[in-house]
């Protein structure tokens, strides 16, 4: 697809964490809510799905298995599986999980379970993504235990792999395995640097640039309206940038990086400025309040940029890798010559 403005339709993401761990029904809403919106893929992290009666292993999302705030993620996002049919299913573990097999084995099953809709989201605690089971995986193989379910291949392929690449050091890796990334960027500069660098190592590994979806990550805040915007947002058009605040402009960054805080018809310009210079690819969103905030992002925001025809109105296929507009790889478990 293509938008009226050159480019091809941005990618729009979204966090459906909350304070709250133990109201593990939330994130299934708002993961409903995303798809009405027509959201790529929504993502839930460690410690925020609450605790569940089962943890995802290789014998399916729900089947019993040691605890671990990975797969209280992915046991909540399968039960979001059968009452969505079309977005995009990501939870997120850190580095360093304890069992690097059993994560993509549940991942692999959430696949099967949402029809070809699984992600992960691998972040590192720092330094180098090399050595990650998600990122080298890919071409190295699982182990013997998992090359014999041939049968039971994932849908897509291979679930798409999502790394958050803020830190430098981790783009060159991210660039040659991922097929999202993410980039807190406080400015259109920063971010289009990053994207420079992401796309350059994914040329030197061989690999198309061109497949490499890059997301700025935002903190959004839609409170208060457009009168609670920041200094110059209620501006005209400063040329084609739009940065998050900057020198005497009231900028702001959360925990989680930058920050927006105003209403939607301000951040659809945001998104579509940034858009349009061709520094991001899209943006992946995480609500300040996920119940208010996404209902505004759905409504608001994203009905305003699919009204000026910047963002799809339906779905182009049934898998992540389709909305993505991803090719399907050879899957992991795929082995020739009868090897075990």
């Amino acid at each position: 697809m293509t938008s009226s403005h050159g480019r091809g339709l941005l990618h729009l993401a979204a966090a459906v964490d909350r304070r709250s761990a133990h109201d593990a029904d939330a994130p299934v809403e708002l993961t409903r809510l995303a798809e009405r919106g027509v959201l790529d893929f929504v993502t839930l992290g460690e410690g925020s799905a609450g605790p569940g009666p089962g943890t995802p292993g290789a014998d399916g999302p729900d089947a019993p298995g040691a605890a671990g705030t990975a797969r209280d993620a992915l046991a909540v996002l399968a039960r979001a599986a059968p009452v969505t049919s079309r977005i995009g299913l990501v939870p997120t573990v850190a580095a360093g999980h304890a069992d690097p097999f059993r994560v993509p084995a549940g991942v692999a099953a959430l696949d099967r379970a949402s029809h070809g809709r699984a992600g992960w989201q691998w972040r590192a605690a720092g330094g180098s993504a090399e050595g990650s089971p998600g990122l080298p995986a890919a071409r190295q193989g699982p182990p013997a235990r998992l090359r014999k379910r041939r049968a039971d291949d994932p849908p897509q392929g291979y679930p798409v792999r999502v790394v958050d690449a803020t830190d430098p050091h981790i783009r060159g890796a991210a660039g040659r395995h991922a097929d999202v990334v993410l980039v807190r960027a406080g400015s259109l500069a920063q971010a289009a640097t990053a994207r420079t660098e992401l796309r350059d190592a994914a040329r030197e590994s061989g690999r198309d640039a061109g497949s490499l979806c890059v997301l700025a990550a935002l903190t959004v805040d839609l409170g208060d309206g457009e009168y609670a915007a920041e200094p110059r947002w209620g501006t005209p058009r400063f040329g084609h940038v739009r940065d998050l605040g900057g020198a005497g402009s009231g900028s702001r960054r959360s925990g989680d990086g930058p920050l927006y805080r105003g209403g939607p018809v301000d951040l659809a310009e945001l998104i579509a400025a940034w858009h349009e210079t061709g520094a991001v690819d899209g943006f992946h969103l995480t609500p300040v309040e996920p119940c208010r905030d996404l209902e505004r992002l759905v409504n608001g925001t994203v009905a305003l940029l699919q009204h000026r025809g910047r963002f799809r109105t339906f779905y182009p296929g049934s898998t992540l890798r389709e909305h993505l507009g991803l090719s399907r790889p050879t899957t992991r478990y795929t082995v020739t010559g009868g090897a075990s």
